[in-house]
């Protein structure tokens, strides 16, 4: 993977924590997706109240209505990559909501390491 920098498109998927696809979390189906599509990265993230269409409020305060908390699966790529995307979702996400947002990627150097043996243990591969 190569770095990204400047000029890049946000998807957010906004879904409920207990949304599934065949048996499996749908915000883990989406990240998977996106991995196997060769996006740059993927995020989860898991919030602590919201509402949606419903209008129903899920909150982790109450115990009784803490089982669908809400959740927002996030990718940045370019633009070109991430549009070309959005066909997956369209099997995927049924109900929640699917944004995109233009932003700019100031830092992102990707995992790329130079051949050699492995960094040792605690280290990130700095040489001495």
């Amino acid at each position: 993977m190569t770095g990204l920098t400047g000029s890049a498109l946000r998807l957010t998927v906004f879904i409920g924590e207990n949304d599934t696809w065949h048996h499996r979390p749908l915000y883990s189906e989406i990240v998977h997706r996106a991995h196997a599509a060769g996006l740059a990265g993927a995020s989860v993230f898991r919030g602590i109240e919201g509402f949606g269409a419903s209008s129903l409020v899920h909150t982790s305060r109450l115990l009784s209505l803490s089982e669908d908390l809400p959740v927002a699966v996030v990718v940045v790529d370019t633009e070109e990559r991430v549009r070309a995307f959005l066909p997956e979702l369209d099997a995927l996400v049924t109900e929640g909501l699917v944004t995109l947002e233009a932003c700019e990627v100031v830092r992102y150097p990707g995992h790329e390491r130079p051949p050699g043996p492995p960094a040792a243990p605690g280290t990130k591969g700095e040489g001495p």
